[in-house]
C-alpha cells in the first residue's frame, strides 16, 4: 500500500497552536494536535511550532521525510503593533527643494498610536543627495544614536526612480541592521502612505527575523527538507525568505488561514465564512472562487497592506447574555455579549452537571468593573455559571454530534430554564431569543456583507467554522433564509486553512495609459514571484485586473509547491454534477443542458424567459467533485481548441463589447482550461484581454479543448 505524504498547518494562536496533518493527495485529515502558544519561552513562539510538530508526526506515525509541505500562521505581527512590542525605527529621508519638504514631514509618523500610551518609536533624518556617502553615514549614525534597530529609506517618485533609496541602503550596510526601501515594500504612488506602510514593516522586522531563524533552524534539524511557508494576510502563504523582507504580510493573517481552509477544503464559489470563537465571529467572503482583500487600516490609517476583508462582530460561543430583569414585570434579553465568559472567568452553565445546577436562580453581575451589571449568571449549588450563545445552542440541540462544543442537551435545558422562567416562555423560546439576539448583530454585517459584494443569492452559502461554529451559522442560516453549514472540523479551520494554502504573490503597478506589453510583463512578474517561492510553474494562475480610474494594473498569482493531484475515488457522477447544477440554478434538472466540457469542468445552462424583454441565459460551471467552481448570470459558452481560440475568442470579444459614455468596456471573459478556469474578467480593454487570453494558452497543445464562458457587462 502507497503511503501518501503529508501537508502540515501550524495556527499560532494567543493561548493554543494547532496543528494539523493533511494527506497530500486526497487532502483528508490525517491527525491534529494542541499545545499551549510558548510565548515565555526563550525560543519564544518557534518552541511552540517544534513541539506541535513533533507531537503530530508521532500521532499520525510518519516521519520528517513524509512532509511534503509546511507553513505556520502566526499571530505574532499583529500583537506586537497591539501591544506596541516593536522596534525603533531610524527614517531617513531623501530630497531637495520641494522634495526636502515633504520627506522631512515624515518624521510625524513617529506620532502614530500602536498602543495606549504608546507610539511608533521613531528617529528621522535627511539626506539630501543619496550619492552622498559621507552625509548618509553621518544620518545613520544620528537615527542609531537616537536608538534605531532597524532602517528605512524613503524618497519622492522612488517607485519610478529607486536608485537613491538603493543608493542609501548600500551606503548604510555597514551599520549592520535590517534595513528597507519604501519602493520594495510597495510600488504604488503615494509618499505618506507609502513610507507609512514601510515603516510599519520595518518597525516589526527585528523580532520577526528572530523567530524566523529560530523556527527555521529548528524545523532543519529535525529533518524535515521541505520549504517552510508563513501564512500571509491575504489567504495564501510565501517563503520564509519573502517573510523575512516583508513580515508586514503575516499582520491579520489569522483570519485568512480560516478562510483559506473554508476556499479550500469546503471548495465555497460563493458566499459568507464565518468564524466564530469564543468571544467574537470574524466574517469573510468568498465570491466567485476568491477570497476578497482590501487595502487594510492599521493604527488607524489606511495603508498599502493587501489584506483579507474580515468584518468582526462581538458575538462567539462564550458571549454573555444580557437581560433586563424587570422586577415589576417579566424580564427580557436585551442583548448577547460583546463580553464572554472567558473574560469573566465563568465556566459555561451548559458543561456543568446536572447536580452542579441544582438550586439554581438567576441573577446578574458586572462581568469587569466599567461593565453594565446586566450580564445574566446562574448561582447554583456547583457555584457560578455564565449563561452563553452555547447554552442556547445546545438547549435547541443545534449543536451536532461530536462538535467541539456540543454538550449534554438536557444540562443546557436545565441552564436555560430559569432564565425561561423570568422571560414567561418555555425553555426553546427563551434559548431561541438568546440566539436571536446574537445572530441579529451578525445578521447585519452580513447583509451588508452580500450588498458590498454583490453576490448571487442563487448560490451564495453561510460556512460556518471556529469552535464556535453551531453557535452563530445554523440560526443565522434561518433568519436569512440562506443555505447554511457547518465546515468539516470546523475547531481546526485554521491550521487545515495553512496546510491547504497556496502560494500567493501580488504585483500592483500604476501604468497610466497601460499597454498590453505592460499588463503582460506585470502578469509575468507575479507569476515569477510565485516560482521563485517554490510554486510548480505548470500550476501557476494569475489573475489581472486593470483600473482604468487608477491606472493600477494588479496581477495576483497563485500556486501550489507541488503538482497536487486529487484521489478522484469519490468524484461525482453525471447525475450528481446535474442536480447540483440544477439546484444552483433554481430549476428542474430536466430545463438544464450540458453545454460545453473540459476534462476538470462541465458547463450547464438553462434559459430564463422574462416578460417583454429578452430571455436570459444563466450558467454554471461544475468540478468533477460536483462543486459549482463559476457562476454566471447572463452568459455565452463557446467551445474550440487551443489553436482554434485566438480567431473564436476575438470574433467573441469584439461582438460582446460595449462602448458608451463611460468608455470601452470588454466583456467579464473566463476560460476554462485543462484543470483551470482562468479569470480574465478584471481587464476592459478588448487588446489586452486578448494579449492575457493567449498568454493563457502558450505552450499548450494545438487541439487541447477549451471552454470561453463570456459575460457581456452591463
Amino acid at each position: 500500500m502507497t503511503t501518501h505524504r503529508i501537508r502540515v498547518g501550524i495556527d499560532v494562536g494567543g493561548t493554543f497552536t494547532d496543528a494539523v496533518a493533511v494527506d497530500a493527495t486526497t487532502l483528508s485529515l490525517l491527525g491534529q494536535v494542541k499545545v499551549p502558544t510558548s510565548h515565555h519561552h526563550e525560543d519564544g513562539v518557534a518552541h511552540g511550532i517544534v513541539e506541535a510538530l513533533d507531537r503530530l508526526l508521532r500521532q499520525v506515525g510518519r516521519d520528517p521525510a513524509d512532509v511534503a509541505f509546511l507553513a505556520h500562521g502566526t499571530t505574532q505581527a499583529t500583537n506586537a503593533l497591539l501591544e506596541g512590542d516593536v522596534a525603533t525605527v531610524g527614517l531617513i529621508g531623501i530630497g531637495t527643494g520641494p522634495g526636502a519638504v515633504l520627506t522631512r514631514r515624515l518624521a510625524a509618523l513617529g506620532r502614530l498610536e500602536l498602543a495606549p500610551g504608546k507610539r511608533l518609536p521613531l528617529a528621522y533624518a535627511h539626506v539630501a543627495d543619496p550619492d552622498d556617502t559621507g552625509a548618509v553615514r553621518a544620518a545613520v549614525e544620528q537615527v542609531t544614536a537616537a536608538g534605531a534597530q532597524v532602517l528605512v529609506a524613503t524618497e519622492p517618485f522612488a517607485v519610478d526612480r529607486p536608485e537613491g533609496e538603493q543608493a542609501v541602503l548600500e551606503a548604510a550596510r555597514t551599520a549592520g541592521l535590517p534595513m528597507t526601501a519604501a519602493h520594495e515594500i510597495t510600488s504604488l504612488y503615494g509618499l505618506h502612505k507609502r513610507t507609512r506602510t514601510a515603516v510599519v514593516n520595518a518597525a516589526i522586522l527585528p523580532r520577526m527575523l528572530a523567530t524566523a531563524d529560530l523556527v527555521d533552524a529548528s524545523i532543519t534539524k529535525a529533518g524535515i527538507t521541505a520549504p517552510l511557508m508563513v501564512m500571509r494576510c491575504d489567504g495564501g502563504v510565501m517563503a520564509l525568505d519573502e517573510m523575512r523582507r516583508r513580515p508586514l504580510l503575516t499582520v491579520l493573517s489569522g483570519p485568512a488561514a480560516g478562510v483559506a481552509g473554508a476556499l479550500m477544503q469546503e471548495r465555497i464559489s460563493e458566499g459568507v465564512f464565518l468564524e466564530t470563537g469564543g468571544t467574537s465571529t470574524d466574517i469573510s467572503v468568498v465570491r466567485r472562487g476568491k477570497v476578497a482583500v482590501r487595502h487594510a487600516t492599521m493604527l488607524g490609517k489606511t495603508s498599502y497592506l493587501n489584506a483579507l476583508d474580515v468584518r468582526t462582530v462581538g458575538v462567539g460561543g462564550g458571549s454573555m447574555v444580557r437581560v433586563d430583569l424587570n422586577p415589576g414585570g417579566r424580564a427580557r434579553v436585551t442583548a448577547v455579549g460583546p463580553r464572554s465568559a472567558h473574560i469573566a472567568g465563568l465556566p459555561y452553565a451548559c458543561f456543568a452537571d446536572l447536580d452542579e445546577l441544582r438550586d439554581a436562580t438567576l441573577s446578574t453581575v458586572r462581568p469587569m468593573p466599567d461593565d453594565p451589571a446586566d450580564h445574566a449568571v446562574l448561582d447554583a449549588a456547583g457555584g457560578r455559571y455564565a449563561l452563553t450563545m452555547t447554552c442556547a445552542a445546545n438547549a435547541l440541540g443545534r449543536v451536532p454530534e461530536g462538535d467541539f462544543a456540543r454538550c449534554d442537551q438536557e444540562v443546557a435545558k436545565a441552564a436555560i430554564a430559569p432564565l425561561a422562567a423570568a422571560l414567561g416562555v418555555d425553555v426553546p423560546t427563551a434559548a431561541a431569543r438568546i440566539l436571536d439576539a446574537g445572530a441579529e448583530q451578525v445578521k447585519s454585517v452580513v447583509d451588508r456583507i452580500v450588498r458590498d459584494y454583490r453576490l448571487d443569492a442563487d448560490t451564495a452559502v453561510l460556512v460556518g467554522g471556529g469552535g464556535g461554529a453551531a453557535t452563530v451559522t445554523p440560526h443565522l442560516a434561518a433568519l436569512t433564509g440562506m443555505e447554511g453549514r457547518i465546515a468539516r472540523h470546523n475547531e481546526v479551520i485554521s491550521p487545515i486553512g495553512v496546510a491547504l494554502a497556496l502560494v500567493r504573490e501580488q504585483i500592483e503597478r500604476i501604468v497610466p495609459g497601460a499597454t498590453q506589453e505592460q499588463i503582460l510583463a506585470v502578469r509575468a512578474e507575479a507569476e515569477q514571484a510565485v516560482v521563485a517561492q517554490g510554486a510548480a510553474a505548470d500550476g501557476v494562475e494569475v489573475e489581472v485586473t486593470v483600473d482604468p480610474q487608477t491606472s493600477t494594473v494588479r496581477a495576483i498569482a497563485t500556486g501550489a509547491t507541488e503538482l497536487r493531484t486529487q484521489d478522484r475515488s469519490h468524484s461525482a457522477d453525471d447525475s450528481e454534477r446535474l442536480a447540483a447544477a440544477a439546484a444552483s440554478l433554481k430549476t428542474d434538472p430536466d430545463r438544464v443542458s450540458v453545454l460545453a466540457g473540459t476534462p476538470a469542468h462541465t458547463v450547464y445552462g438553462t434559459e430564463v424567459r422574462r416578460r417583454l424583454r429578452a430571455p436570459r441565459h444563466p450558467v454554471r460551471v461544475v468540478d468533477a467533485d460536483g462543486v459549482v467552481r463559476l457562476h454566471a448570470f447572463d452568459a455565452q459558452v463557446a467551445a474550440t481548441t487551443v489553436g482554434a481560440a485566438p480567431e473564436l475568442l476575438s470574433n467573441l470579444v469584439r461582438e460582446a463589447t460595449s462602448y458608451g459614455d463611460g468608455g470601452v468596456r470588454a466583456p467579464a471573459l473566463r476560460l476554462l482550461l485543462g484543470s483551470r478556469i482562468a479569470d480574465l474578467s478584471g481587464v476592459l480593454e478588448p487588446q489586452p484581454l486578448l494579449a492575457l487570453a493567449r498568454s493563457e494558452m502558450r505552450d499548450r497543445a494545438a487541439d487541447e479543448p477549451v471552454v470561453a464562458v463570456v459575460e457581456v457587462r452591463s
